[in-house]
């Protein structure tokens, strides 16, 4: 049976789009769901019908007919899972590389959620009937910690934490050229590519703001090449790429935004045959951290892949670095580490 909710509208929120304001006040919704729930009438603005570009004028009561979480139609697959942790409300995985989140045209099976749904069997519909218990996602080639959640309560808890930017989320990344400056932070909107409709770019004609924090690790001057850590502040598609390659400094091996093509261009022979060998773009997801709804502050890590470590350790040899000393924290005060399981 479908429940409903009522919202009102403050002073706060005077001039704001109808779609604008339910997207802040249900996480859980996509704008997509949103826009069909008002195009369906299923949102009331004091007890009439409006439409998606409304402007608010405050006061208002506002009613929404939420729809029944959908069954999961993907079907479930036996394919291996490195589970970090797990319990009744949710699961966190380290995602390898090539391993797509969910079906989409293209990968109607063989996805992250075909194998959540053989090994969990009780992920949570509000996402979509084929995104069961995602809240967020990591791109196809980009490897690390993800949580997924399992019932509509965590999902919806989850969700507001993500749409709130609370979320702690830190990876690892080897881009192309010397990144001069020692941190820096990157604050600009990101929309679909006007072109090319596979890229997303800062120049779209209809963006979000996108915020990506950065800290250098290590310089490969003779290279050209960086190791950075990178802290979001959003998460929007292909952030990190998108930006990074606006700095011209394109994420290694991204055939996407630019690193392919600058393969070539990198002088050291073994070096270039192995990012040539790569097959994905260097950036990991080595950290998640997040609020259970149980109150406890979660935070993940994952190491980075034997394939990039290979990699850095080829460059820290040769430059004759120590990875050892490569932990530098963005984030201040202390977090709970969840113990391992099984320990």
């Amino acid at each position: 049976m479908s429940a409903s909710q009522s919202l009102q509208v403050t002073a706060e929120h005077v001039a704001m789009r109808l779609d604008r304001f339910l997207d802040d006040s249900l996480p859980e919704l996509s704008r997509s769901q949103i826009k069909r729930l008002i195009d369906e009438g299923a949102v009331t603005l004091n007890g009439g019908t409006s439409k998606p570009g409304f402007k608010l004028r405050g006061g208002e009561e506002i009613c929404v007919v939420l729809p029944d979480p959908l069954a999961a139609t993907a079907e479930a697959e036996p394919i291996p899972l490195h589970i970090l942790y797990e319990d009744p409300a949710l699961v966190v995985v380290n995602k390898p590389a090539h391993l797509v989140v969910h079906p989409a045209p293209g990968h109607r099976s063989g996805t992250l959620v075909n194998a959540l749904l053989h090994h969990c069997k009780d992920l949570s519909g509000v996402g979509g009937e084929l995104r069961p218990g995602i809240v967020h996602r990591l791109d196809k080639d980009t490897s690390g910690v993800m949580v997924a959640t399992k019932n509509d309560r965590t999902h919806r808890y989850l969700a507001r934490q993500f749409k709130a930017h609370s979320i702690q989320r830190r990876y690892r990344a080897l881009v192309h050229g010397l990144v001069a400056e020692t941190m820096g932070t990157i604050d600009q909107p990101i929309g679909r590519h006007p072109v090319h409709r596979k890229k997303m770019s800062t120049v779209a004609r209809s963006s979000r703001r996108a915020v990506t924090r950065w800290q250098v690790l290590r310089r490969y001057e003779a290279d050209r090449m960086t190791l950075l850590d990178l802290s979001l502040e959003t998460g929007r598609t292909h952030q990190i790429r998108v930006h990074m390659a606006g700095m011209n400094c394109p994420v290694v091996g991204d055939p996407l935004y630019g690193g392919a093509s600058r393969t070539k261009a990198i002088a050291d022979q073994k070096l270039r045959q192995m990012v040539a060998a790569l097959q994905r773009q260097f950036l990991h997801a080595w950290q998640l951290g997040f609020e259970h709804p149980n109150g406890l502050q979660m935070v993940f890590q994952a190491d980075v892949p034997s394939e990039l470590q290979e990699i850095l350790y080829y460059l820290e040899g040769k430059y004759h670095y120590s990875l050892t000393d490569l932990e530098v924290p963005l984030r201040s005060g202390p977090v709970e580490m969840i113990p391992d399981e099984n320990s």
